[in-house]
C-alpha cells in the first residue's frame, strides 16, 4: 500500500484492523498489499458491528457525532448507504432501543412520518458487509464504495449502541428544520479526526 496516507485512506494499522475481522487476516493482507484498490467483503460482530443508514440521513447522523458529539468510528459509503462502524453488540441493542424510545419504525405508516428515524440496517453476528478499499482508485469516476472517515490504528473507538441512538435522533429531529439557504455541497465535508476517542 502506499506510503502517503489522508483522511480518506486506510493506514496500515487501520488496514491490519479490518483484516483482523476476517477468517484469513493474513490473506486479506496480502490481497490489499497486491490490489490496494480491492474492497472486500468482512465479517462482522467480533471486531466490530455495522449500522448502515440512507446516505441522506446517514451523512445527518455522522455530523451530529462530529458536530455535537464525541466523533464517530471508521465511516464508509457504499451504494448509496452510509455504513457507521460499531461496537460488537451494537446491531442486537439499537433497534430495541429505538423501538423502546419509540423512534423505530414499526410499519409503513411510521416511516412516513415527519422526523422519523429511516429504518436502519443493522449487521451483527452471522452478517458481513463489504468494506470499500483501503486506497482511493486513481479512477477520475466516483466509484460505488469510500471511507468517509478511515480507520487509522489497530484500536480504533467505536460507537456503541446509546451513541448511535442519541446520534439517529438528532438527525431525525435535524430533518424537520426548514431553512432558506441551499444544502451545503456534501462531499465537501471534512471531519477533524483528531478529535476522535
Amino acid at each position: 500500500m502506499s506510503s502517503a496516507w489522508n483522511a480518506s485512506e486506510v493506514t496500515p494499522d487501520g488496514a491490519a484492523w479490518l483484516a483482523s475481522a476476517g477468517t484469513y487476516p493474513r490473506s486479506t493482507l496480502a490481497l490489499w498489499e497486491e490490489r490496494p484498490d480491492a474492497p472486500v467483503v468482512l465479517p462482522c460482530g467480533a471486531v466490530f458491528d455495522v449500522v448502515s443508514a440512507p446516505s441522506m440521513f446517514g451523512r445527518r447522523m455522522l455530523d451530529r457525532l462530529w458536530d455535537d458529539g464525541p466523533g464517530s468510528g471508521p465511516v464508509a459509503e457504499f451504494r448509496g448507504r452510509i455504513l457507521l462502524f460499531a461496537a460488537p453488540g451494537t446491531a442486537q441493542r439499537l433497534p430495541a432501543l429505538l423501538e423502546w424510545e419509540e423512534w423505530g419504525a414499526r410499519d409503513g405508516r411510521e416511516t412516513n412520518r415527519t422526523g422519523a428515524v429511516p429504518p436502519l440496517l443493522c449487521h451483527g453476528t452471522g452478517d458481513a458487509v463489504t468494506v470499500p478499499a483501503p486506497s482511493e482508485s486513481i479512477s477520475p469516476t466516483r466509484s460505488a464504495s469510500r471511507w468517509l472517515v478511515a480507520p487509522d490504528t489497530r484500536q480504533p473507538w467505536l460507537p456503541g449502541p446509546e451513541v448511535l441512538l442519541w446520534a439517529a435522533v438528532r438527525a431525525a429531529r435535524s430533518a424537520v428544520r426548514i431553512s432558506i439557504f441551499p444544502p451545503a455541497d456534501q462531499d465537501a465535508k471534512v471531519y477533524d479526526v483528531s478529535r476522535r476517542r
